[in-house]
């Protein structure tokens, strides 16, 4: 198997060799770009890049601009840094379909430990596996999901998600839980992060919506639904 490409796009060349230096070690092959335009001209020219590390703040074109032109294209998966620490950025970008956010400074190993999870969750590591349940076939090696026959399109962390309410069936799962194991370290964000990304995967997948339950001051629960009761 060729080694996984990754970009990483910051305007600080600094940052982007810290960067670089660690997914390196870890086996991934590292595309720079200094600006979201060079981020652009890679995604447009290299089809099989499987995950982009994007600055919010750059010159030219944003970072945030970066992500709604990649999502009318792509579900690859993307990871944002940032310096803000204003949760309605970080919620705007979960809207333009942002997977994670890393806040700056940040540990490297962390950030490394990060790619390494949200690759081997992703389609790009996964073995093959399906999940059925209430009429939806979750199918991770395709990264797809087929609600009663018919395609559904999810975000990349709209369909971890998923699969984490789906492998822990009529489990009782914390917001605090389901943010280790979905979101893979501690996030230091809040339960508005989760409830966010509930609500759109409730809306995208209709009235199977119903089977993720909400337990009032805990967090959720997935139950398939039985007819007659």
């Amino acid at each position: 198997m060729d080694k996984i490409k990754v970009v990483v796009c910051d305007d600080e060349s600094r940052m982007r060799k810290l960067v670089k230096d660690f997914l390196t070690r870890e086996g991934y092959t590292v595309l720079e770009a200094a600006d979201g335009a060079e981020a652009l001209d890679l995604f447009y020219e290299d089809k099989d890049i499987s995950l982009f590390i994007l600055d919010v703040m750059m010159p030219n074109i944003d970072g945030l601009q970066v992500v709604k032109e990649i999502r009318q294209e792509s579900k690859v998966p993307i990871i944002m840094l940032t310096a803000k620490s204003d949760e309605r950025d970080e919620l705007q970008g979960f809207e333009y379909g942002v997977d994670e956010y890393i806040s700056k400074p940040f540990s490297p190993k962390i950030l490394a430990a990060r790619v390494n999870a949200i690759l081997r969750r992703s389609n790009v590591l996964d073995t093959e596996d399906k999940i059925e349940a209430a009429g939806i076939v979750l199918d991770k090696a395709a990264h797809q999901v087929i609600v009663d026959g018919q395609k559904v399109e999810l975000s990349f962390k709209e369909f971890e998600l998923l699969t984490y309410f789906m492998e822990n069936q009529n489990i009782a799962l914390s917001r605090e839980k389901i943010l280790n194991n979905v979101w893979n370290y501690d996030y230091y964000g809040d339960a508005r992060t989760i409830d966010t990304h509930v609500k759109k995967l409730r809306s995208k997948i209709g009235e199977k919506g119903e089977c993720i339950k909400t337990i009032w001051g805990m967090g959720y629960k997935f139950e398939a639904r039985r007819k007659g009761g």
